[in-house]
C-alpha cells in the first residue's frame, strides 16, 4: 500500500553523501536555507495579500535542510527565527509553532522513520501540537476569528485532520524537491 511503502532508498544515500561534504559547504547551505526561509515567511508582512500565499513555502527550506542533516536543520530553524526577529518580528509568533516546526519535524522524520505513514504522522503530530499551543496556551488566534480560544474536541479533531493532510502534501513535495536538489547540494 502507498502509505506503508519505504522511502529510505531515495533519501539515505544522499544523506550519507551530504555528511561527506566539507563542513563549510554544509554550514553555508544551512545559512542559505535560513535566509530563504526567513524571506518567504516575512513575505506576508512585506506583500500584504499575495505574501500570505507565499509564506507557507517557508517550510520547504527547513524541510530540505533537515532531510539532509537534522543538526543543520535545527541550526537553520534557529537562524531563521533570529532573522525573522530582525526582518518581520510579527511573524516570529507563527513560524516557530507552525511552518518551521512542520519542516523540522518532517525532515527529522525522514531520518528516523522509513515508511510514509510514520513520517506524515510525525509531521501532523508536531503541527497539531504547535497550532494547539498557539490557540489554547498562548491564546493567539492563529486560525483567525473562526476558531475560538476555548477548547473544543471538534476543533482539535479538525486541526488534526488538516495537519495530517497538510503534512502529507509537504512530505510528498519535500521528497520531490529533495530529489531535484540533492545533485546540486551534494556535488
Amino acid at each position: 500500500m502507498y502509505f506503508f511503502k519505504s522511502i529510505l532508498e531515495s533519501v539515505k544515500p544522499a544523506q550519507t553523501d551530504f555528511q561527506k561534504t566539507a563542513k563549510t559547504k554544509r554550514l553555508v547551505s544551512a545559512a542559505l536555507f535560513a535566509a530563504i526561509a526567513a524571506l518567504l515567511q516575512s513575505a506576508g508582512g512585506f506583500l500584504p495579500g499575495a505574501g500570505y500565499l507565499i509564506s507557507p513555502f517557508s517550510t520547504a527550506p527547513i524541510l530540505i535542510c533537515s532531510m539532509f542533516s537534522v543538526p543543520l536543520g535545527m541550526i537553520t530553524y534557529i537562524l531563521t527565527n533570529l532573522l525573522l526577529l530582525l526582518l518581520e518580528p510579527s511573524e516570529l509568533i507563527v513560524f516557530p509553532f507552525t511552518t518551521g516546526l512542520l519542516g523540522l519535524s518532517l525532515g527529522g522524520a525522514f531520518h528516523f522513520f522509513g515508511k510514509r505513514i510514520s513520517i506524515i504522522l510525525c509531521g501532523a503530530f508536531f503541527l497539531t501540537s504547535g497550532i494547539l499551543t498557539l490557540l489554547y496556551a498562548i491564546k493567539f488566534p492563529v486560525l483567525g476569528p473562526v476558531v475560538s480560544n476555548s477548547f473544543s474536541f471538534l476543533t482539535t479533531a479538525g486541526i488534526g485532520l488538516f495537519a495530517f493532510v497538510y503534512a502529507w502534501i509537504w512530505s510528498e513535495f519535500g521528497l520531490f524537491l529533495f530529489k531535484r536538489l540533492k545533485r546540486i547540494i551534494v556535488s
